[in-house]
């Protein structure tokens, strides 16, 4: 199978939609239109680029498309033998985290599968380490590589989060139940005897992990534990911007309902904006709304209650 990738204009994109009969309804998020032909499947998403996937895509794309193809991927990959494993060589399971450092907001967890056909297709979509990236491009990629990756994304919003640590659990268990049940959420996804390797960017030691998974590991003698996981892996990366876009849209949403702008992190500007919440609600609706173990949390009682204070 290949796939091809071609960045249109907004007026080449019509003028293709015009000459086939595109599916434009029931799509996912973030794409366009859809169709299946000549044995290949065409999507085009919003952001204008179109992706051809089949054995026909090369002859297609030269077909309808008005410029050559900028990527094509064929499905005969050839491995490189060293004493590190490249990951980018295989099928693999990536897991990746956001959140966890963050005051505001949820954790989320995101468990994505990419095959060897789809290396040189995400690299083409611009996957990278989502630290490099800023928001708008994080949503614009997440928003394609949905619609063809298998992934599982799971959210633990801050009332439930809250919850579990005052149940006693460290934020390394919290992760460690996520990370597990969103890699089996994905082998139940894909044809699990393609699968080579399941890489997790590390946050624990692998047997802490273990510990803490509550279930059993899915394919112990696949799962490779990386520090830098990004870097490493474009599974991890791709799990890393999915998982970073569910956590931005939800900070959207978080502000438009507490009409604050919420910052990401965990710094003197967060404990500021926490401080204003608890003036203009209380306590409680702030707690609802961040990670209440956070030392931002005693900074921003102290900072509202000197603002409160009466003056001499």
């Amino acid at each position: 199978m290949t796939n091809v990738v071609e960045k249109l204009s907004a007026n080449q994109v019509e003028s293709l939609l015009k000459k086939l009969p595109f599916e434009t309804s029931n799509l996912p998020q973030g794409m366009r239109a859809r169709i299946k032909h000549q044995g290949t499947t065409i999507s085009v998403y919003q952001s204008n680029k179109v992706m051809l996937q089949g054995k026909n895509a090369t002859t297609l794309a030269n077909q309808l498309l008005p410029t050559k193809a900028v990527s094509t991927v064929s499905s005969t990959q050839t491995k490189n033998v060293s004493s590190t494993i490249h990951f980018d060589d295989y099928n693999c399971i990536g897991s990746d985290e956001a959140g966890s450092g963050d005051y505001f907001g949820p954790l989320t967890v995101c468990a994505a599968y990419v095959s060897r056909q789809n290396i040189k297709l995400l690299k083409t979509l611009g996957v990278d380490d989502s630290k490099k990236l800023n928001d708008n491009k994080i949503v614009a990629l997440a928003e394609q590589i949905i619609s063809f990756l298998p992934h599982s994304l799971l959210v633990l919003d801050n009332v439930n989060y809250n919850n579990k640590q005052r149940e006693g659990w460290s934020q390394v268990k919290m992760k460690a139940v996520l990370h597990n049940e969103a890699i089996k959420n994905v082998t139940q996804r894909i044809d699990q005897g393609d699968l080579n390797y399941i890489v997790i960017d590390q946050f624990a030691q692998p047997s802490v992990y273990k510990k803490y998974a509550l279930t059993d590991i899915p394919y112990p003698q696949l799962t490779h534990f990386e520090t830098k996981g990004e870097s490493k892996s474009l599974a991890i990366a791709a799990a890393s911007i999915i998982s970073r876009y569910a956590f931005i849209k939800h900070m959207d949403q978080l502000s438009q309902a507490s009409h604050f702008t919420l910052p990401k992190g965990a710094s003197n500007k967060t404990d500021l904006i926490a401080a204003q919440m608890i003036t203009k609600y209380d306590l409680n609706y702030l707690d609802r709304i961040s990670k209440k173990h956070f030392a931002n949390r005693q900074k921003a009682i102290n900072l509202a209650k000197a603002r409160t204070r009466p003056y001499n």
